[in-house]
C-alpha cells in the first residue's frame, strides 16, 4: 500500500520535475498555450476575442479551443494559491502553472494504469512499469506540454484504465467499462487528435469479436458520443474561430490526408514508426514487451490493437512520434510483465542472476539515454532564455519596443514572456488599470520578413535577433544566447583510454565521456544611437 502510493507520488514529482528543468516552449505548442493565455487574460467575452492571438497567428489548420478553454478554468485556482504562498508572482509562472496543471491529470491518467495493472498483473508488475514509464524521456517529458496529443492523451488512459482494471483470471471487463472506454475514445478521436479512429477501429473490432460488446451496442454508444461530441466541438470552435460550421478535427483531417498537405512537413519509410520512433519511445523496454508478450497471452491480447494502430499509421507519409505515443502505456505494461519474468526468483542461482543483471542493463541504458535527453533539451529553448534574460536587464526602463525573430518566437518566447506588456492578470498585477502595474508598458514584435534595412528603420529599440550582423553599426550586442547543438565525445577520456585499460580510468572520468557542444543561437541588440 505505501509503496504504491509512493510509487504514484514519484509520476507525479517527476512530471513536475520536467516543467521547471524545461520551463519554456516550442512552436509546436504555441496554438493551446496561447489560447490559454487568452482565456486566462481575456475570458471568453465575445467582445474580447479579437484580442485572441489565434486572429493574427491562425496557424496552418485550426485548432480546437476545448482543451485550452478547460486547462484555462483550472488553472486560476490553483494560480490563487501559489499568488497567496508567493509562489506565483508573473505571467512566466501562470506559464509554469499550467503546465503544471496539465502535468498533473497526465500523471493521473498514469497513476490509474498503474492501478490497473496492480490489479491484474501483480503489485510488483506495478512498480516496474512506474519505472519503465519514468526511464523514458519523451512520455514524462512532453506530458505537461500543450500539444493536442498530450491532451488526448488523458482520455486514452482513461480508457485503457476502464478496459483493463479487472481481476488477474477475469477475461471480462463490465459492459459498463466497455462503454465507457469506447466513449472516451470516440470523444478523443472526435475532439482532439482523429488518429485515435485508427486506434478505436482494431480495439473496437476486437471486443467484438471477444464477445465483449454487441455490434447494436458499440453502434449506439458510438453514435450518441459523436454526435455529443461534434456538436460541443462545433459550438465551442465555430465561436472561436468566428466560423461556421466548423469542425477542427474534420478540417485537419482533410487538409492533412485528403488533400496530402501534411506531407509539406516531409516524408518517412513506411517503417519508420518501427524502426525509429517506437524504439526511441520506449528505449530499453522495447525488447522487454516483446518478451511480455511472449510469455502472457493477456499482453498479447492488449497488444493487438495497438500494434495494428501502429501498422495503419504507417501507410501515411508524414510521421512523427506523437502520433505513436497512445501505444507506449501498452508497451510498458508488456514490458513490466517480461522485467517481472527476469527479475523473478523461481529459477536456478546463476539464470536467475543472469536474467536480473540483464534487467537492471536494460533499465540503467534507459536511465542514462534519458539523463541526456533532458540536459540537451533543458538548453534547447533559446527564446524563451533570451526573453527571460531581456526581461530582467531591462526591467524598470521605459519605451522598450522589441522585436523578437522567427527562431526565438518558436522557442520559448511565449507572449507568458511579455511580462511587462498587457494584458496583465489581475490575480498577479491586481487590477488592470492599477497605474503602478501599466506605468511600463513595452511593445513586444514578432513580425515575420523584416530585412535588416527594414529594421534599422523601424521605431525598435532592441532586437531578439538570429544573427549579430544586422545594420552594420546600427547595433550593439549586449548578450549572447547559447543552446545546444550536439553531443560529442570528450577529447580528455578519449585519451586516458589510450593510456590506460578501461578499469583503470576512475569513475567520475566515465562520467564526462560525453560532453555537450553549445553553440550561439540568438543575440540581444541594442539600438547604438
Amino acid at each position: 500500500m505505501v509503496r504504491g502510493i509512493l510509487m504514484d507520488l514519484l509520476i507525479l514529482a517527476i512530471s513536475w520535475a520536467y516543467v521547471f528543468l524545461a520551463p519554456y516552449s516550442k512552436v509546436e505548442e504555441s496554438f493551446n498555450l496561447h489560447a490559454t493565455h487568452d482565456v486566462l487574460m481575456y475570458s471568453v467575452r465575445p467582445e474580447l476575442l479579437t484580442k485572441y492571438d489565434h486572429k493574427a497567428f491562425p496557424g496552418a489548420v485550426p485548432r480546437t479551443f476545448i482543451a485550452s478553454i478547460l486547462l484555462g478554468w483550472l488553472t486560476p485556482p490553483i494560480a490563487t494559491l501559489g499568488v497567496f504562498l508567493g509562489l506565483v508572482r508573473s505571467k512566466m509562472d501562470l506559464q509554469t502553472t499550467l503546465r503544471l496543471v496539465l502535468a498533473s491529470l497526465n500523471s493521473v491518467g498514469l497513476i490509474l494504469i498503474r492501478h490497473a495493472v496492480s490489479k491484474r498483473f501483480g503489485r510488483p508488475t506495478s512498480w516496474l512499469f512506474v519505472l519503465l514509464t519514468l526511464s523514458q524521456f519523451h512520455i514524462p517529458f512532453w506530458m505537461s506540454r500543450t500539444v493536442p496529443n498530450m491532451f488526448a492523451l488523458l482520455p486514452v488512459n482513461l480508457a485503457y484504465f476502464a478496459l483493463y482494471n479487472r481481476a488477474p483470471h477475469s477475461n471480462r471487463p463490465s459492459k459498463t467499462s466497455v462503454d465507457v472506454a469506447v466513449a472516451l475514445l470516440v470523444f478523443t478521436a472526435v475532439v482532439f487528435r482523429s488518429e485515435v479512429t485508427l486506434l478505436l477501429a482494431p480495439l473496437a473490432l476486437q471486443l467484438l469479436i471477444q464477445g465483449h460488446i454487441t455490434l447494436l451496442r458499440l453502434i449506439k454508444v458510438g453514435l450518441i458520443t459523436g454526435v455529443a461530441s461534434v456538436g460541443l466541438t462545433v459550438a465551442v470552435d465555430s465561436y472561436f474561430w468566428d466560423q461556421w460550421p466548423l469542425w477542427p478535427e474534420l478540417y485537419g483531417l482533410y487538409f492533412n490526408v485528403y488533400l496530402g498537405k501534411s506531407a509539406e512537413w516531409g516524408t518517412s519509410s513506411s517503417h519508420t514508426y518501427f524502426t525509429t520512433y517506437l524504439p526511441k519511445l520506449l528505449l530499453g523496454a522495447g525488447p522487454l514487451a516483446v518478451l511480455g508478450a511472449t510469455l502472457d497471452h493477456r499482453i498479447r491480447s492488449l497488444l493487438v490493437a495497438p500494434t495494428l494502430f501502429v501498422l495503419f499509421l504507417s501507410a501515411l507519409g508524414h510521421k512523427e512520434w506523437r502520433f505513436v505515443m497512445y501505444v507506449v502505456p501498452l508497451a510498458n505494461i508488456a514490458a513490466a510483465r517480461g522485467m517481472r519474468w527476469l527479475v523473478s526468483r523461481k529459477r536456478g542461482f546463476v539464470f536467475r542472476h543472469f536474467t536480473m543483471l540483464v534487467a537492471l542493463c536494460l533499465l540503467f541504458l534507459s536511465f542514462m539515454l534519458t539523463f541526456l535527453s533532458t540536459k540537451a533539451s533543458m538548453t534547447n529553448y533559446p527564446g524563451g532564455i533570451a526573453l527571460a534574460a531581456f526581461n530582467e536587464r531591462y526591467a524598470g526602463q521605459e519605451s522598450i519596443h522589441v522585436h523578437i525573430s522567427n527562431l526565438a518566437a518558436q522557442s520559448g518566447a511565449s507572449l507568458f514572456l511579455h511580462e511587462h506588456a498587457p494584458p496583465f492578470f489581475p490575480l498577479v498585477f491586481g487590477a488592470g488599470t492599477d497605474p503602478a502595474v501599466t506605468a511600463i508598458s513595452w511593445t513586444y514584435n514578432k513580425t515575420e520578413g523584416l530585412t535588416p534595412a527594414m529594421l534599422s528603420s523601424s521605431g525598435f529599440t532592441h532586437l531578439i535577433a538570429e544573427s549579430p550582423e544586422i545594420g552594420h553599426g546600427e547595433w550593439n550586442v549586449v548578450d549572447r544566447i547559447l543552446g545546444f547543438q550536439r553531443w560529442k565525445l570528450n577529447e580528455q577520456v578519449m585519451a586516458s583510454l589510450k593510456r590506460r585499460t578501461p578499469w583503470d580510468v576512475p569513475l567520475l572520468e566515465w562520467t564526462h565521456f560525453l560532453e555537450m557542444e553549445m553553440t550561439e543561437k540568438l543575440w540581444i541588440l541594442e539600438r547604438s544611437h
